[in-house]
């Protein structure tokens, strides 16, 4: 039994997907497939230069005016270090998961199809907490608002200030941004509109809205002291694995 869902900075109705959507049409995507087919996988290079292209003032031509032509060394930055880990993803999920919602939002009108089993968003009941960020280019906070409207249950939408990765992980001690809740109104700029804003992280309202779902607290599990035995102590070994 699932008790409760957090989604953060994700996407059901694919209607309003922003800029993304300048890499999905036909051509594009039949390109896409037959290299991946041959390959098994989409190349993490290949993952890392879409985002970057969306964004290519930061994440391209401030390092070769910073770096390039002036020499200067990149400033160390803990989010972007982390970001510019890419990973690979399996020929068969990248493909079915463009087609499936980007270009045909087949999950958010009831037209998805998983192991012979038809989706329907609509009769989700579960209580649903559902975090988008103000400056987010990946998944649009109209786009994350518009598709958690489809859920049957009790939704709370809550808006933090920021982008994709920075809106997300915001620790509350460093006293960083705000976030917006208890808007009201169908159309997500009556949302905005009417809602409240709260100085520093999202975190604690999400902290708040999950305690009510939560069980018991209990004791942490010993890893490998169960039915499946520890393979290697974490990180894990694939996480060293240099992808080219």
């Amino acid at each position: 039994l699932v008790s409760s869902v957090t989604f953060l900075a994700a996407q059901v109705d694919f209607s309003s997907a922003g800029d993304l959507n300048v890499f999905i049409d036909d051509d594009q995507l039949d390109a896409m497939e037959r290299k991946l087919t041959r390959e098994g996988y989409l190349e993490a290079a290949s993952m890392a230069q879409t985002f970057n292209l969306l964004r290519s003032n930061d994440l391209i031509w401030s390092y070769v005016i910073n770096n390039y032509l002036l020499g200067r060394d990149p400033l160390p930055f803990d989010l972007l270090y982390w970001n510019s880990d890419a990973t690979r993803l399996p020929a068969a999920n990248h493909l079915f998961y463009l087609r499936e919602c980007y270009q045909k939002n087949n999950l958010a009108e009831g037209r998805m199809v998983l192991a012979d089993t038809p989706l329907d968003v609509t009769k989700v009941k579960t209580p649903v907490y559902s975090l988008a960020t103000r400056e987010d280019h990946i998944a649009p906070a109209l786009s994350v608002f518009t598709g958690v409207k489809l859920f049957s249950g009790p939704v709370r939408y809550v808006l933090a200030a920021s982008g994709h990765i920075a809106g997300v992980v915001n620790p509350p001690v460093m006293h960083k941004y705000s976030h917006w809740r208890d808007g009201t109104g169908d159309d997500f700029d009556q949302w905005l509109a009417s809602a409240k804003e709260t100085p520093g992280s999202w975190w604690p309202d999400w902290q708040e809205w999950i305690a009510q779902y939560c069980g018991d607290k209990v004791k942490a599990r010993r890893v490998g002291g169960g039915k499946f035995k520890a393979i290697e102590d974490a990180p894990g070994s694939y996480v060293r694995v240099v992808a080219s």
